[in-house]
């Protein structure tokens, strides 16, 4: 198969994989499943800030990327406390859920710019003729990704059109990501910008994790507290796993 054909195969498998990933969610309404999957979207983004993002962004930009880490963190908590509402707990019809929404939308980008820079990453593996691994490695990554990413997008009340929305276009990113490298890789100083975008999405995560999601499983999960947990340290367990299965990966 071309290269061309064979990355074109690769994005579409990533891209249904995404799909999947934000379809689990979506097929659940029990309340406290909603909350054990919150649970799981907070270790995937702890495990993928301490376990992907950031050793990239020390590996590829040195000491002096991971400055842009609070950079994240703090542009987070400028855009809930004085942009956008705070994400809200109560009904989807209630007065907060009809302003804009900071959670979803700033996960979103997180994880998109890490995607961004996952297809420019198969693009390359592919032209050197070891794109199968490399999609492999993506490819895994994407579910449990774009499973959290629906779980707080369900969370903020919005709709399965709009769930899948979002993951279409998360998954998307992976071809634009291929069609960037291909187009302007050349012109553009790729390697200068991707470690201080993954290090400031490493920031965001935190602050996600750290300020949003944790506290609203803390509210809500008194009566799942062991399988919240467990969901937590999955989570985080599949992140680490999946760390060896990247480019850079042990």
């Amino acid at each position: 198969m071309s290269v061309a054909g064979s990355i074109a195969l690769y994005c579409s498998l990533i891209l249904l994989g995404a799909l999947g990933g934000a379809a689990i969610p979506l097929r659940t309404r029990r309340p406290d499943m909603r909350v054990t999957f919150l649970a799981f979207a907070a270790g995937v983004m702890f495990g993928a800030a301490f376990f992907h993002m950031l050793p990239e962004a020390l590996r590829e930009g040195g000491l002096r990327s991971l400055s842009f880490v609070p950079a994240g963190f703090v542009f987070v908590f400028l855009l809930e406390r004085y942009v956008f509402v705070h994400a809200c707990e109560e009904p989807p019809d209630c007065e907060e859920h009809a302003h804009h929404r900071a959670l979803g939308a700033t996960a979103f980008w997180g994880l998109s710019t890490h995607t961004l820079f996952d297809g420019i990453a198969l693009a390359s593996a592919t032209q050197e003729g070891v794109g199968f691994m490399t999609f492999i490695a993506i490819a895994a990554h994407k579910v449990p990704s774009s499973l959290s990413l629906a779980s707080i997008l369900k969370t903020e009340g919005r709709s399965a059109r709009s769930v899948m929305a979002y993951a279409t276009a998360f998954g998307l990113m992976v071809p634009l990501g291929v069609a960037l490298y291909f187009l302007a890789g050349t012109a553009l100083p790729l390697e200068h910008v991707a470690p201080k975008a993954l290090a400031f999405s490493a920031g965001t995560f935190l602050y996600i994790a750290v300020s949003d999601l944790l506290p609203h499983i803390n509210r809500h999960g008194h009566r799942g507290g062991p399988r919240h947990i467990l969901a937590l340290c999955s989570g985080l367990g599949v992140m680490y796993g999946l760390s060896f299965l990247g480019p850079h990966g042990a």
